[in-house]
């Protein structure tokens, strides 16, 4: 195997192993974030208009602007979803309206299922298989090895609870998605990268109004690093631009003004009210919680990234290397300060402390150089013993459940595999569409990922090592 074709396999096998893995399973079509943006992108594909008014009974999350209701969320999602919805209803012929808007009506929630389902798989989960194949190749980088970067990538995909969210219409997986590409790229630089860069942070803005906050430090290491190549910068702000375009169509098409966003309207939320739209100052207590908590804390979640912060650490120690490292571990520490001021910090029913998610991509680079410095065996069998625990935690939520109800102390245990994963209460498309039992389902799943799995760490193991790339 030459290095060229053995890269390119890895990259074409890794994309495949988490685009499948995330569009194979599903969320709960009538959680009210998902299905208030997918209400939106109804509309607008079927009536013409951005308005929500009939399905707005069917959901908590929305807002009000005289007699109409609409999107309360940025409208990244919803758009995203456009061509899903639009390609679903051309196959199927079918529309809203030939239902009765009711969640009791089985056809309604059918039909909405199988559009929750297309636009999740042509949305998060293709940009998270994206980041993953940018993630292995900038860990690879960085520490010289394929597998340094292959466990990276599999950390932050399938490790995390992005591989649940990525099954969703939040927005949470498809940020940390475009946070790691944007950094990707910067790394990578010159001027077909940058533009990538600020086109991925301009629309990372159109998916959620706070990833401005993380994402403008990502911004401020490109101008940094290339502060003496004034026409590469200007590439990446022509691409921030034209990712913030569409933000500003939808809100001159839904409002008839540029200057009104969704979440000015909110009903119901109270505190959206408080500091700018329910930004505060962070609270040490609800960063505890957030961390360490046992009803959302990452560590019971993504016990992965456990790791992430010292190889960060060793990424920072070496000087070719350290603006990348304090980037990624900026971009996290932001993310995490942004959950801890928001005064709905816990994210309603939510697996893990949702609002942080977008921080595991740029963390889970800390575990390429964690890898690479963990030299015998015995040491590489304990990092393999967490990517494999972590693994296992978020089969079971991407499989049955990513929005875990609030009163649930311990969430993962007492709301995912208690409630639901040991009845087989499982979302698999085998199971949902072709009648298949939900283990049945289950194990086609691991029939064709774990092989995959496999052959991926084969691979990179016979490729030799080689020198770092500066960065």
């Amino acid at each position: 195997m030459t290095r060229g074709k053995g890269l390119s396999g890895i990259r074409i096998g890794l994309f495949l192993l988490v685009w499948f893995s995330a569009s194979w399973f599903g969320s709960w079509e009538l959680n009210p974030n998902n299905a208030t943006r997918l209400f939106a992108t109804i509309r607008m594909v079927e009536n013409g208009t951005a308005t929500i008014d009939p399905m707005a009974p069917l959901t908590i999350d929305k807002a009000q602007f005289g007699d109409h209701v609409y999107l309360d969320k940025a409208p990244g999602m919803t758009l995203m979803a456009l061509p899903a919805v639009a390609m679903v209803d051309a196959i199927t012929g079918d529309r809203a309206d030939r239902h009765l808007i009711s969640a009791g009506d089985d056809g309604f929630v059918r039909y909405l299922r199988l559009r929750t389902r297309v636009a999740a798989a042509l949305g998060s989960a293709l940009l998270t298989a994206i980041a993953a194949v940018l993630l292995f190749d900038l860990g690879r980088r960085v520490t010289g090895q394929a597998g340094a970067g292959l466990f990276a990538a599999l950390g932050y995909a399938l490790g995390t609870p992005i591989w649940g969210y990525a099954t969703t219409l939040l927005g949470h997986a498809s940020v940390a998605a475009l946070f790691l590409i944007a950094l990707a790229a910067v790394a990578r630089g010159g001027g077909r990268w940058l533009a990538v860069a600020g086109l991925a942070l301009g629309w990372a803005v159109v998916v959620e109004y706070q990833a401005v906050l993380a994402g403008s430090l990502i911004g401020l290491w490109a101008l940094w690093r290339h502060r003496r190549d004034p026409r590469a910068l200007w590439q990446l702000i022509a691409g921030g631009l034209i990712g913030l375009l569409p933000l500003l169509a939808y809100n001159l098409f839904a409002f008839g003004t540029v200057f009104r966003i969704g979440y000015s309207g909110v009903v119901g939320f109270e505190g959206m009210n408080r500091g700018l739209f329910g930004l505060t100052a962070p609270d040490r207590r609800v960063l505890l919680a957030i961390l360490v908590g046992p009803t959302r804390g990452l560590i019971w979640v993504a016990p992965i990234l456990v790791l992430a912060p010292f190889g960060l650490w060793r990424l920072g120690e070496e000087r070719e290397t350290r603006g990348l490292a304090l980037t990624a571990g900026g971009v996290a520490l932001v993310a995490l300060l942004v959950n801890a001021a928001y005064v709905y910090w816990d994210g309603g029913n939510a697996t893990g402390p949702r609002h942080a998610m977008p921080l595991a991509g740029v963390a889970a680079l800390g575990l390429a150089p964690f890898w690479a410095a963990t030299r015998s065996l015995w040491l590489r069998g304990v990092n393999v013993a967490f990517l494999l625990v972590s693994i296992g935690i978020n089969l079971t939520i991407a499989a049955a459940e990513i929005f875990a109800p609030p009163p649930f102390r311990w969430a993962w245990w007492e709301a995912v595999i208690q409630q639901h994963f040991r009845f087989g209460d499982l979302h698999t498309v085998a199971s949902e569409w072709w009648g298949w039992t939900p283990w049945n389902g289950l194990a086609l799943w691991a029939l064709l990922a774990v092989p995959l799995s496999l052959w991926l760490v084969q691979s990179c193991a016979r490729l030799s090592p080689r020198t770092r790339c500066q960065t």
